[in-house]
C-alpha cells in the first residue's frame, strides 16, 4: 500500500482507511495559508517543507456560519451536524483517497467540489467518504475552498492590487487545487491525464464554472454535475454580476466594517468579519452577494451563455437533478418547475448541435427518501446514494436503498474510468442501459426504487419555456 508518498513539496504519510486496502491523505496543503495579506488574494501554490508531513485527518473547515444550530433545518439534521469542528482562515487543504499499491498504476482521477451555495460546506461532511470510489478502483481527491465574503468579495483595490485574478478567489482554490492534482496525482498511482471533475449545487455550479474556463483547457477530461446548473425563467433572480457591480458591493461592506483600505480589512479578525457577516443580512442575504462574479479572467459571462457558445470543453458530462429540487411558480395557475432541471435541458437541447459526437448522460433521482420528516427526494439527498456513504445517515434507509447507492455509485464509476456509465453490476449481470441523451431521443435515467431507463417528458410547461430561452437569447 502507498502509505508514504513524495510529492513536489515534500514526503507525507497517510493512515489506512476502514478498508485497509485503502490509504487515505487528509489534509494536504495546496496553498498557502489565505491570512493577513493573502487574505482576499488570490491562492498561492504551496511552499516545500522538509521531513515527512502526517496527513492523518481533515484539517479546519473555512470560515462560515457554526454547523449544527439550527435544528429545524433539514440540512443541519443530514450533514452539518457539529458545532465543534475546527474553522480557520488557513483551510486550503485537500485529501485523497488512494486503492493504489504502486506509483506507475495510472488510476482514474475523481476530483470533488462540495456544495453549499458558496457560502458554507466542508470536505469532513460525512457523506463525502471517498472509500467507496476507492474500492472500486478510483483515486479520490476532495478540495476545501474558501466561501462567502472570504471567497468572493470584490473591491476596486483588490483588482488594482491584482488585475488578472480580482475575484473569485473560491473557485481559483479548486482551480489551483485541481492543478495539484494534475501535477502530483501519479504519486498517490493516479492517472494525470485522467482526471474527472465534478460537484453537487454550488459544486455541480463551480464545475460547469470550470469546463467553459479558458483556462482550464487540458487540466481535466470529464465532468459531472449534480443539481449544479441553475437557470430560472425570471431572469433577474438569478444573480448575475460583473466586477464592477461587486466592487461596489464590497465598498459598501468595507463602510460596513468600518474600515477605510484593504490593508485594514486584512487586519480584522476573521471572527469579527462573521460576526458582521451575519449583522449584515447572514445567510440569505450573503446568497444575493458573495457569489461566482464575472471578472473578464477565469469567468467571463454567465456559464451558461458561454457554454452555448461553444466555450465548453469537448468532453463527456454525466449531470442531473433531483425529483424535489428548488421549485419556481411560473404563473398562480401552473404548476412548479424545476429551476435546476430548466439549466439542464437548455444545455442538453443546444450540446447536440455543438459536438454531436459527444455523449452526455442525464438522470433524475426520485427514490423513497425515508425518515419522520417524510422530506421527499430533497436537493442533495443524492448525495447518499452516489457516495454510497447510506450507513452514516440517521435515515432508515432498508435494503432496497443499499442496492440503489451500490448501482449508482457504479455508474459513477464507470463514467468517471470510460465516460461511460454502463458496466456490471456485482451479480456479473449488466446494469440497466444509459443511453446517452440526444435532442431526438432525450434518454434519462430514472432512478426510483431501482434504475429505471426512460425517455424524458417534459411538461408542455417546461418544454415552452426552453424553446422561450432560445427565441430570446439564440439568433440561430
Amino acid at each position: 500500500m502507498l502509505r508514504r508518498v513524495k510529492i513536489k513539496n515534500g514526503w507525507i504519510e497517510g493512515l489506512p482507511a476502514a478498508d485497509p486496502r485503502i490509504t487515505a491523505f487528509k489534509g494536504i496543503p495546496f496553498a498557502m495559508p489565505p491570512t493577513h495579506s493573502l487574505r482576499f488574494h488570490a491562492p498561492i501554490p504551496s511552499s516545500d517543507w522538509v521531513g515527512t508531513m502526517k496527513t492523518y485527518q481533515f484539517k479546519p473547515i473555512s470560515m462560515q456560519p457554526v454547523p449544527g444550530l439550527d435544528k429545524d433545518n433539514i440540512y443541519t439534521r443530514e450533514w452539518n451536524v457539529d458545532p465543534d469542528i475546527p474553522m480557520n482562515e488557513d483551510c486550503l487543504y485537500l485529501n485523497v483517497w488512494t486503492p493504489a499499491n504502486h506509483t506507475d498504476e495510472k488510476l482514474p482521477v475523481f476530483v470533488w467540489y462540495f456544495g453549499g451555495g458558496w457560502q458554507v460546506g466542508n470536505t469532513a461532511e460525512m457523506e463525502f467518504d471517498g472509500e467507496r470510489f476507492a474500492r472500486r478502483g478510483i483515486i479520490f481527491v476532495s478540495i476545501n475552498y474558501r466561501v462567502n465574503i472570504f471567497g468572493f468579495l470584490a473591491h476596486p483595490e483588490i483588482t488594482a492590487e491584482n488585475p488578472t485574478q480580482p475575484a473569485n478567489f473560491g473557485l481559483l482554490d479548486q482551480q489551483l487545487g485541481t492543478r495539484w492534482v494534475k501535477e502530483n496525482i501519479e504519486a498517490f498511482g493516479g492517472d494525470p491525464d485522467n482526471i474527472t471533475i465534478g460537484g453537487q449545487s454550488a459544486g455541480g455550479g463551480s464545475t460547469l464554472m470550470h469546463v467553459v474556463s479558458r483556462q482550464n483547457k487540458g487540466l481535466f477530461h470529464r465532468a459531472i454535475i449534480q443539481s449544479g446548473v441553475l437557470a430560472n425563467p425570471y431572469e433577474e433572480l438569478v444573480p448575475k454580476r460583473t466586477l464592477s457591480e461587486a466592487e461596489h458591493i464590497g465598498i459598501e461592506l468595507f463602510d460596513f466594517l468600518g474600515v477605510k483600505s484593504l490593508g485594514e480589512a486584512r487586519a480584522l479578525p476573521a471572527s469579527y468579519i462573521m460576526q458582521k457577516w451575519n449583522e449584515y443580512g447572514g445567510f440569505s442575504r450573503s446568497m444575493k452577494l458573495w457569489m461566482p462574479i464575472y471578472d473578464g479572467h477565469f469567468l467571463e459571462g454567465d456559464p451558461i451563455e458561454l457554454f452555448l457558445d461553444g466555450r465548453g470543453q469537448n468532453i463527456p458530462l454525466l449531470l442531473g437533478h433531483t425529483g424535489n429540487e428548488f421549485p419556481v411558480i411560473i404563473h398562480e395557475e401552473s404548476k412548479e418547475i424545476s429551476s435546476i432541471e430548466y439549466g439542464i435541458r437548455i444545455l442538453l437541447e443546444y450540446e447536440e448541435k455543438l459536438n454531436p459526437d459527444l455523449k452526455h448522460y442525464y438522470y433524475e433521482f426520485d427514490p423513497h427518501i425515508p425518515g419522520w420528516d417524510k422530506p421527499g427526494s430533497f436537493h442533495s439527498s443524492d448525495l447518499w446514494f452516489t457516495f454510497e456513504t447510506l450507513a452514516k445517515c440517521w435515515r432508515p434507509f432498508t435494503g432496497k436503498h443499499y442496492d440503489l447507492a451500490r448501482q449508482m455509485c457504479n455508474y459513477w464509476t464507470n463514467f468517471i474510468k470510460m465516460g461511460n456509465p454502463n458496466g456490471i453490476d456485482h451479480t456479473g449481470e449488466p446494469m440497466p442501459e444509459w443511453k446517452p441523451y440526444t435532442k431526438s431521443q432525450p434518454n434519462k435515467m430514472l432512478f426510483t426504487d431501482i434504475p429505471h431507463p426512460t425517455v424524458a417528458q417534459p411538461s408542455p410547461i417546461m418544454s415552452f419555456l426552453v424553446r422561450n430561452y432560445f427565441k430570446r437569447n439564440r439568433k440561430n
